[in-house]
Protein backbone atom coordinates (compact mmCIF):
# COMPACT_ATOMS: atom_id res chain seq x y z
CA UNK A 1 0.00 0.00 0.00
CA UNK A 2 2.91 2.26 0.56
CA UNK A 3 4.38 1.56 -2.85
CA UNK A 4 0.83 2.43 -4.33
CA UNK A 5 0.71 5.68 -2.15
CA UNK A 6 4.13 6.68 -3.44
CA UNK A 7 3.46 5.40 -6.98
CA UNK A 8 0.55 7.13 -7.37
CA UNK A 9 1.68 10.49 -5.40
CA UNK A 10 4.63 10.55 -8.37
CA UNK A 11 1.71 10.17 -11.12
CA UNK A 12 -0.29 12.85 -10.01
CA UNK A 13 2.45 15.55 -10.62
CA UNK A 14 2.49 14.33 -14.14
CA UNK A 15 -0.80 13.54 -14.58
CA UNK A 16 -1.39 17.66 -13.39
CA UNK A 17 1.03 18.78 -15.93
CA UNK A 18 -0.59 16.57 -19.01
CA UNK A 19 -2.21 18.45 -21.66
CA UNK A 20 -6.01 18.35 -22.48
CA UNK A 21 -5.31 15.74 -25.80
CA UNK A 22 -2.93 13.16 -23.94
CA UNK A 23 -5.36 12.59 -21.30
CA UNK A 24 -8.24 12.49 -24.43
CA UNK A 25 -5.87 9.86 -26.35
CA UNK A 26 -5.30 7.61 -22.93
CA UNK A 27 -9.56 7.50 -22.46
CA UNK A 28 -9.80 6.70 -26.18
CA UNK A 29 -7.38 4.24 -26.29
CA UNK A 30 -8.44 2.59 -23.08
CA UNK A 31 -11.84 2.52 -24.66
CA UNK A 32 -10.72 0.20 -27.72
CA UNK A 33 -9.01 -2.00 -25.43
CA UNK A 34 -11.79 -1.82 -23.32
CA UNK A 35 -13.01 -3.57 -26.81
CA UNK A 36 -10.11 -5.63 -27.64
CA UNK A 37 -10.20 -6.95 -24.66
CA UNK A 38 -13.91 -8.05 -24.52
CA UNK A 39 -13.63 -11.63 -24.00
CA UNK A 40 -11.00 -11.47 -21.57
CA UNK A 41 -13.30 -9.21 -19.36
CA UNK A 42 -16.13 -11.03 -19.80
CA UNK A 43 -14.07 -14.86 -18.64
CA UNK A 44 -12.66 -12.76 -15.53
CA UNK A 45 -16.16 -12.05 -15.19
CA UNK A 46 -17.57 -15.78 -15.14
CA UNK A 47 -15.01 -16.36 -12.74
CA UNK A 48 -15.97 -13.95 -10.27
CA UNK A 49 -19.87 -14.64 -10.72
CA UNK A 50 -18.89 -18.34 -9.60
CA UNK A 51 -18.03 -17.33 -6.92
CA UNK A 52 -20.08 -14.93 -5.72
CA UNK A 53 -22.79 -15.09 -2.79
CA UNK A 54 -25.35 -12.32 -3.73
CA UNK A 55 -28.83 -11.45 -3.98
CA UNK A 56 -30.47 -11.04 -7.41
CA UNK A 57 -29.92 -7.63 -7.42
CA UNK A 58 -26.88 -7.12 -6.05
CA UNK A 59 -25.74 -9.78 -9.19
CA UNK A 60 -27.22 -7.99 -11.40
CA UNK A 61 -24.88 -5.33 -10.42
CA UNK A 62 -21.72 -7.73 -10.71
CA UNK A 63 -22.48 -8.87 -14.06
CA UNK A 64 -20.97 -8.41 -17.31
CA UNK A 65 -22.00 -8.79 -20.96
CA UNK A 66 -21.01 -7.94 -24.62
CA UNK A 67 -23.85 -4.25 -24.06
CA UNK A 68 -21.88 -3.00 -20.78
CA UNK A 69 -18.91 -3.51 -21.85
CA UNK A 70 -19.39 -1.48 -24.51
CA UNK A 71 -21.48 0.71 -22.35
CA UNK A 72 -18.20 1.51 -20.91
CA UNK A 73 -16.34 1.93 -23.78
CA UNK A 74 -18.84 4.57 -24.82
CA UNK A 75 -18.98 5.89 -21.23
CA UNK A 76 -14.80 6.48 -21.88
CA UNK A 77 -15.36 8.06 -25.50
CA UNK A 78 -18.09 10.69 -23.64
CA UNK A 79 -15.44 11.62 -20.91
CA UNK A 80 -12.81 12.30 -23.42
CA UNK A 81 -15.46 14.54 -25.09
CA UNK A 82 -16.03 16.73 -22.19
CA UNK A 83 -14.28 19.85 -21.78
CA UNK A 84 -11.12 19.82 -19.68
CA UNK A 85 -11.75 21.36 -15.93
CA UNK A 86 -8.08 21.88 -15.46
CA UNK A 87 -6.73 25.48 -16.13
CA UNK A 88 -10.20 26.76 -16.54
CA UNK A 89 -10.40 30.36 -15.78
CA UNK A 90 -13.11 30.75 -12.70
CA UNK A 91 -12.68 34.12 -12.22
CA UNK A 92 -10.25 37.19 -12.83
CA UNK A 93 -10.38 40.96 -11.56
CA UNK A 94 -7.52 43.40 -11.05
CA UNK A 95 -6.83 45.06 -7.77
CA UNK A 96 -6.52 49.08 -7.33
CA UNK A 97 -2.68 48.45 -6.67
CA UNK A 98 -2.18 46.48 -10.44
CA UNK A 99 -1.81 43.12 -9.19
CA UNK A 100 -4.24 40.35 -11.20
CA UNK A 101 -5.56 38.11 -9.58
CA UNK A 102 -7.16 34.85 -10.85
CA UNK A 103 -8.82 31.73 -9.59
CA UNK A 104 -8.12 28.62 -11.53
CA UNK A 105 -9.31 25.41 -11.36
CA UNK A 106 -6.76 22.43 -10.59
CA UNK A 107 -6.62 18.30 -9.53
CA UNK A 108 -7.33 17.35 -6.17
CA UNK A 109 -4.28 15.21 -6.28
CA UNK A 110 -4.68 11.92 -5.68
CA UNK A 111 -8.07 10.25 -5.10
CA UNK A 112 -8.78 6.85 -3.17
CA UNK A 113 -12.14 5.25 -4.23
CA UNK A 114 -14.01 2.21 -1.75
CA UNK A 115 -16.32 0.87 -3.72
CA UNK A 116 -18.41 -2.45 -3.47
CA UNK A 117 -19.29 -5.33 -6.80
CA UNK A 118 -20.09 -3.19 -9.40
CA UNK A 119 -16.86 -3.25 -11.93
CA UNK A 120 -17.74 -0.89 -13.99
CA UNK A 121 -17.25 1.49 -11.42
CA UNK A 122 -13.32 0.34 -12.02
CA UNK A 123 -13.31 2.42 -15.72
CA UNK A 124 -16.13 4.96 -14.89
CA UNK A 125 -14.12 6.46 -11.82
CA UNK A 126 -10.72 5.70 -13.56
CA UNK A 127 -11.75 7.35 -16.28
CA UNK A 128 -13.22 10.62 -14.23
CA UNK A 129 -9.92 10.91 -11.97
CA UNK A 130 -7.73 10.71 -15.38
CA UNK A 131 -9.92 13.15 -17.27
CA UNK A 132 -9.45 15.63 -14.26
CA UNK A 133 -5.73 15.34 -13.66
CA UNK A 134 -6.28 13.61 -10.63
CA UNK A 135 -4.12 10.08 -10.09
CA UNK A 136 -5.86 7.11 -7.99
CA UNK A 137 -5.90 4.27 -6.10
CA UNK A 138 -9.09 1.83 -6.51
CA UNK A 139 -10.25 -0.83 -3.83
CA UNK A 140 -13.29 -2.25 -5.25
CA UNK A 141 -15.25 -4.85 -3.88
CA UNK A 142 -13.65 -8.89 -3.60
CA UNK A 143 -16.66 -9.83 -5.59
CA UNK A 144 -15.99 -8.30 -8.54
CA UNK A 145 -11.72 -8.35 -7.90
CA UNK A 146 -11.12 -10.51 -11.29
CA UNK A 147 -13.27 -8.30 -13.55
CA UNK A 148 -12.36 -5.08 -11.81
CA UNK A 149 -8.72 -6.22 -12.68
CA UNK A 150 -9.30 -6.97 -16.41
CA UNK A 151 -10.80 -3.29 -16.79
CA UNK A 152 -7.41 -1.56 -15.10
CA UNK A 153 -5.38 -3.37 -17.32
CA UNK A 154 -7.58 -1.17 -19.85
CA UNK A 155 -7.53 1.83 -18.25
CA UNK A 156 -3.46 1.55 -17.91
CA UNK A 157 -3.26 0.42 -21.72
CA UNK A 158 -4.67 3.53 -22.52
CA UNK A 159 -2.34 5.59 -20.12
CA UNK A 160 0.56 3.77 -21.45
CA UNK A 161 -0.54 4.51 -25.18
CA UNK A 162 -0.47 8.10 -24.13
CA UNK A 163 2.79 7.83 -22.84
CA UNK A 164 0.99 8.61 -19.33
CA UNK A 165 2.11 7.02 -16.30
CA UNK A 166 0.10 3.91 -15.82
CA UNK A 167 0.73 4.23 -12.02
CA UNK A 168 -1.85 7.09 -12.62
CA UNK A 169 -4.68 4.54 -11.87
CA UNK A 170 -3.57 1.52 -9.66
CA UNK A 171 -5.71 -1.25 -8.38
CA UNK A 172 -5.50 -2.42 -4.72
CA UNK A 173 -4.10 -6.25 -5.29
CA UNK A 174 -5.65 -8.05 -2.50
CA UNK A 175 -9.16 -8.75 -1.12
CA UNK A 176 -7.96 -8.19 2.42
CA UNK A 177 -10.51 -5.51 4.09
CA UNK A 178 -7.32 -4.36 6.23
CA UNK A 179 -6.44 -2.62 3.08
CA UNK A 180 -9.06 -0.56 3.71
CA UNK A 181 -8.17 0.40 6.85
CA UNK A 182 -4.76 1.35 5.44
CA UNK A 183 -5.77 3.28 2.97
CA UNK A 184 -8.20 5.58 5.18
CA UNK A 185 -5.00 6.50 7.12
CA UNK A 186 -2.75 7.25 4.08
CA UNK A 187 -2.76 10.99 4.80
CA UNK A 188 0.99 11.40 3.23
CA UNK A 189 -0.74 10.42 -0.32
CA UNK A 190 -4.56 10.33 -0.86
CA UNK A 191 -6.00 13.76 -0.53
CA UNK A 192 -9.71 12.48 -0.86
CA UNK A 193 -11.44 9.36 -0.12
CA UNK A 194 -14.64 8.64 -2.54
CA UNK A 195 -17.10 5.49 -0.55
CA UNK A 196 -19.27 4.40 -2.94
CA UNK A 197 -21.18 1.19 -1.29
CA UNK A 198 -23.98 0.09 1.52
CA UNK A 199 -24.48 1.69 5.00
CA UNK A 200 -21.72 -0.71 6.78
CA UNK A 201 -18.78 0.24 4.21
CA UNK A 202 -19.83 4.03 4.73
CA UNK A 203 -20.21 4.06 8.68
CA UNK A 204 -16.83 2.13 8.40
CA UNK A 205 -15.16 4.88 6.20
CA UNK A 206 -16.77 7.93 8.13
CA UNK A 207 -15.36 6.35 11.60
CA UNK A 208 -11.94 5.42 10.54
CA UNK A 209 -10.75 7.76 7.43
CA UNK A 210 -8.24 10.65 8.70
CA UNK A 211 -8.99 12.04 5.19
CA UNK A 212 -11.92 14.17 4.22
CA UNK A 213 -14.42 12.08 2.35
CA UNK A 214 -16.89 12.80 -0.48
CA UNK A 215 -20.02 10.82 1.24
CA UNK A 216 -21.57 8.73 -0.78
CA UNK A 217 -24.58 7.71 1.77
CA UNK A 218 -27.15 5.12 0.62
CA UNK A 219 -29.82 5.85 -1.97
CA UNK A 220 -33.06 5.86 0.39
CA UNK A 221 -35.19 7.24 -1.98
CA UNK A 222 -38.27 8.65 -2.25
CA UNK A 223 -41.41 9.22 -4.64
CA UNK A 224 -44.30 11.23 -3.48
CA UNK A 225 -47.34 11.18 -5.77
CA UNK A 226 -49.55 14.18 -5.13
CA UNK A 227 -53.19 14.45 -4.74
CA UNK A 228 -53.27 16.24 -8.01
CA UNK A 229 -50.90 13.75 -10.02
CA UNK A 230 -51.68 12.51 -13.57
CA UNK A 231 -52.64 8.88 -12.99
CA UNK A 232 -50.79 7.62 -15.85
CA UNK A 233 -48.03 9.43 -15.64
CA UNK A 234 -47.45 8.30 -12.05
CA UNK A 235 -48.14 4.69 -12.43
CA UNK A 236 -45.46 4.91 -15.61
CA UNK A 237 -42.74 7.08 -13.12
CA UNK A 238 -43.26 4.66 -10.51
CA UNK A 239 -43.11 1.21 -11.83
CA UNK A 240 -39.68 2.72 -13.58
CA UNK A 241 -38.35 4.42 -10.42
CA UNK A 242 -38.52 0.88 -8.34
CA UNK A 243 -38.00 -1.49 -10.96
CA UNK A 244 -35.73 -0.17 -14.38
CA UNK A 245 -33.17 -1.38 -12.11
CA UNK A 246 -33.66 -2.52 -8.43
CA UNK A 247 -29.87 -2.32 -7.48
CA UNK A 248 -29.04 1.21 -8.13
CA UNK A 249 -28.70 4.02 -5.36
CA UNK A 250 -31.24 5.84 -7.66
CA UNK A 251 -34.10 3.30 -7.16
CA UNK A 252 -36.76 4.60 -5.05
CA UNK A 253 -37.48 2.76 -1.82
CA UNK A 254 -40.68 4.82 -0.48
CA UNK A 255 -43.58 5.61 -2.37
CA UNK A 256 -46.06 8.29 -0.96
CA UNK A 257 -49.29 8.78 -1.95
CA UNK A 258 -51.87 11.52 -0.76
CA UNK A 259 -54.78 10.32 -2.71
CA UNK A 260 -56.90 6.83 -2.10
CA UNK A 261 -57.98 7.21 -5.40
CA UNK A 262 -54.06 7.38 -6.89
CA UNK A 263 -52.78 4.18 -3.98
CA UNK A 264 -54.88 1.10 -4.86
CA UNK A 265 -53.93 1.32 -9.10
CA UNK A 266 -50.24 2.09 -8.14
CA UNK A 267 -50.10 -0.88 -5.03
CA UNK A 268 -51.70 -3.29 -7.61
CA UNK A 269 -49.07 -1.87 -10.67
CA UNK A 270 -46.62 -3.19 -8.32
CA UNK A 271 -47.53 -6.07 -7.07
CA UNK A 272 -48.34 -7.13 -10.64
CA UNK A 273 -44.85 -6.28 -11.49
CA UNK A 274 -43.45 -8.86 -9.00
CA UNK A 275 -42.52 -6.27 -6.54
CA UNK A 276 -42.94 -7.17 -3.13
CA UNK A 277 -45.10 -4.24 -1.31
CA UNK A 278 -44.72 -3.63 2.69
CA UNK A 279 -47.47 -0.79 3.65
CA UNK A 280 -48.80 0.85 6.59
CA UNK A 281 -52.97 -0.23 7.02
CA UNK A 282 -54.09 1.86 3.83
CA UNK A 283 -51.82 0.09 1.52
CA UNK A 284 -52.78 -2.78 3.10
CA UNK A 285 -56.20 -2.38 2.42
CA UNK A 286 -55.63 -2.11 -1.12
CA UNK A 287 -54.54 -5.97 -1.65
CA UNK A 288 -54.35 -8.77 0.92
CA UNK A 289 -50.49 -9.37 -0.49
CA UNK A 290 -49.46 -6.32 0.57
CA UNK A 291 -46.99 -6.71 3.85
CA UNK A 292 -47.20 -4.63 7.15
CA UNK A 293 -44.53 -2.13 6.94
CA UNK A 294 -42.48 -2.38 9.97
CA UNK A 295 -40.66 0.41 11.77
CA UNK A 296 -37.53 -0.34 10.23
CA UNK A 297 -38.87 -0.28 6.78
CA UNK A 298 -39.35 3.13 6.31
CA UNK A 299 -35.06 3.66 6.97
CA UNK A 300 -34.18 0.62 4.66
CA UNK A 301 -32.41 0.59 1.46
CA UNK A 302 -33.70 -2.30 -0.41
CA UNK A 303 -31.63 -2.30 -3.21
CA UNK A 304 -34.44 -5.04 -4.41
CA UNK A 305 -37.71 -5.19 -5.75
CA UNK A 306 -39.39 -4.15 -2.58
CA UNK A 307 -40.80 -0.81 -2.07
CA UNK A 308 -42.25 0.82 0.96
CA UNK A 309 -45.46 2.29 0.65
CA UNK A 310 -47.29 5.13 2.92
CA UNK A 311 -50.46 7.08 2.70
CA UNK A 312 -49.69 10.66 3.73
CA UNK A 313 -51.13 13.84 4.83
CA UNK A 314 -50.45 15.84 2.02
CA UNK A 315 -46.96 17.83 0.85
CA UNK A 316 -46.38 18.61 4.07
CA UNK A 317 -47.16 15.14 5.65
CA UNK A 318 -44.38 13.69 2.78
CA UNK A 319 -42.02 16.32 3.13
CA UNK A 320 -41.99 15.56 6.94
CA UNK A 321 -41.51 11.49 5.90
CA UNK A 322 -39.02 12.18 4.07
CA UNK A 323 -37.11 14.19 6.36
CA UNK A 324 -37.44 11.86 9.48
CA UNK A 325 -35.98 8.71 6.99
CA UNK A 326 -34.06 9.62 4.16
CA UNK A 327 -30.42 10.05 3.45
CA UNK A 328 -30.71 13.55 1.52
CA UNK A 329 -29.84 11.62 -1.86
CA UNK A 330 -32.79 11.53 -4.32
CA UNK A 331 -36.45 12.27 -3.92
CA UNK A 332 -39.48 13.21 -6.75
CA UNK A 333 -42.57 14.42 -6.46
CA UNK A 334 -45.24 13.82 -9.00
CA UNK A 335 -48.19 16.74 -9.11
CA UNK A 336 -49.64 18.71 -11.43
CA UNK A 337 -49.78 21.90 -9.25
CA UNK A 338 -46.89 23.80 -10.12
CA UNK A 339 -47.25 26.02 -6.58
CA UNK A 340 -46.39 22.52 -5.08
CA UNK A 341 -43.59 21.39 -6.95
CA UNK A 342 -41.74 24.66 -6.24
CA UNK A 343 -42.52 24.37 -2.28
CA UNK A 344 -41.29 20.47 -3.05
CA UNK A 345 -38.31 21.51 -4.82
CA UNK A 346 -37.32 24.27 -2.57
CA UNK A 347 -37.92 22.34 1.09
CA UNK A 348 -36.71 18.97 0.27
CA UNK A 349 -33.04 18.80 1.55
CA UNK A 350 -31.62 16.12 -0.69
CA UNK A 351 -28.66 16.20 -3.46
CA UNK A 352 -31.24 15.76 -5.85
CA UNK A 353 -35.04 16.25 -6.29
CA UNK A 354 -37.70 15.98 -9.23
CA UNK A 355 -40.49 16.66 -10.47
CA UNK A 356 -42.50 14.82 -12.65
CA UNK A 357 -39.35 12.18 -13.15
CA UNK A 358 -37.94 9.25 -12.65
CA UNK A 359 -35.25 8.75 -9.28
CA UNK A 360 -33.47 6.84 -11.64
CA UNK A 361 -32.31 9.52 -13.23
CA UNK A 362 -30.10 10.33 -10.26
CA UNK A 363 -26.64 9.60 -12.66
CA UNK A 364 -24.33 11.59 -13.84
CA UNK A 365 -24.25 10.22 -17.28
CA UNK A 366 -28.29 11.57 -17.35
CA UNK A 367 -26.85 14.32 -16.60
CA UNK A 368 -24.57 14.79 -19.06
CA UNK A 369 -21.68 14.45 -16.96
CA UNK A 370 -20.55 11.37 -19.34
CA UNK A 371 -20.23 9.26 -16.01
CA UNK A 372 -19.99 9.52 -12.12
CA UNK A 373 -17.78 8.45 -9.24
CA UNK A 374 -20.83 8.79 -6.76
CA UNK A 375 -23.75 10.94 -5.98
CA UNK A 376 -22.52 12.91 -2.88
CA UNK A 377 -24.78 13.88 -0.08
CA UNK A 378 -22.83 15.83 1.86
CA UNK A 379 -22.64 19.77 1.84
CA UNK A 380 -19.20 20.62 1.54
CA UNK A 381 -17.22 20.94 -1.57
CA UNK A 382 -19.73 18.53 -3.78
CA UNK A 383 -22.79 17.83 -3.65
CA UNK A 384 -25.14 15.56 -6.34
CA UNK A 385 -23.37 13.26 -9.25
CA UNK A 386 -19.65 13.86 -8.81
CA UNK A 387 -18.09 14.32 -12.23
CA UNK A 388 -14.81 16.00 -13.78
CA UNK A 389 -15.29 19.37 -12.16
CA UNK A 390 -16.34 17.89 -9.00
CA UNK A 391 -12.74 16.37 -8.49
CA UNK A 392 -11.08 19.93 -8.89
CA UNK A 393 -10.48 22.31 -6.83
CA UNK A 394 -8.47 25.97 -7.25
CA UNK A 395 -5.35 27.74 -6.77
CA UNK A 396 -5.28 31.80 -7.19
CA UNK A 397 -2.95 33.17 -9.18
CA UNK A 398 -1.42 36.52 -8.70
CA UNK A 399 0.41 38.30 -11.28
CA UNK A 400 2.32 41.91 -10.28
CA UNK A 401 4.60 44.09 -11.26
CA UNK A 402 7.05 44.46 -8.50
CA UNK A 403 4.21 45.63 -5.45
CA UNK A 404 4.83 45.78 -1.83
CA UNK A 405 2.34 45.72 0.64
CA UNK A 406 2.50 48.72 2.97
Amino acid sequence: MDRLGRQARAAAKQLAAASTDAKNKALRAAAEALRARRGEILEANRNDIAEASLSGAMLDRLVLDDKRVEAMARGLEEIADLPDPVGEVLARWSRPNGLDIARVRVPLGVIGIIYESRPNVTAEAGALCLKSGNAAILRGGSESFRSSHAIMACLQEGLRAAALPAEALQLVPTTDRAAVGIMLKMTEFIDVIVPRGGRSLIERVKAESRIPLFQHLEGLNHTFVEASADLAMARSIVLNAKLRRTGVCGATETLLVESKAHLAPLVTDLLEAGCEVRGDAAAQAVDPRVRPASEEDWSTEYLDAVISVKLVDGLEGAIAHIERYGSHHTDAIITEDAAKAEAFLATVDSAIVLVNASTQFADGGEFGMGAEIGISTGKLHARGPVGVEQLTSFKYLVRGAGQVRP
